[in-house]
């Protein structure tokens, strides 16, 4: 059975920082490209970030290019988003899911930014 669990999100002001984890099991997480997406209270899921199978390929939403990473350990089955320089308009619950972002996915974990 495929599981994600996410972790490490919480409330941050402005220009903060978070480190997002996604812990994946029950599937070869070597094996596929993982998102990170988002959604925000009456909006629609968002793309924000993927990752190929070893970690040297990576794409970004325009909204949140330069200021989020995403990376991965092959080792410890772990997905990562650091995400610095936090806006009000980043608060949305973050999720990551396998394969693309209408894949499996985990129950998200929830990012406030606010003053």
């Amino acid at each position: 059975e495929v599981q994600l669990v996410e972790s490490g999100g919480g409330m941050v002001q402005p220009g903060g920082s978070l480190r997002l984890s996604c812990a994946a099991s029950g599937f070869t997480f070597s094996n596929y490209p993982m998102v990170w997406g988002r959604q925000a209270p009456g909006k629609g899921p968002e793309w924000v970030s993927s990752i190929m199978f070893g970690g040297g390929t990576t794409s970004y939403a325009d909204s949140v290019k330069g200021r989020f990473t995403i990376s991965r350990d092959n080792t410890k089955n772990l997905l990562y988003l650091q995400m610095n320089s936090l806006k009000p308009e980043d608060t949305a619950l973050y999720y990551c899911a396998r394969g693309g972002i209408s894949g499996p996915r985990g129950q998200g974990t929830q990012v406030t930014v606010a003053s």
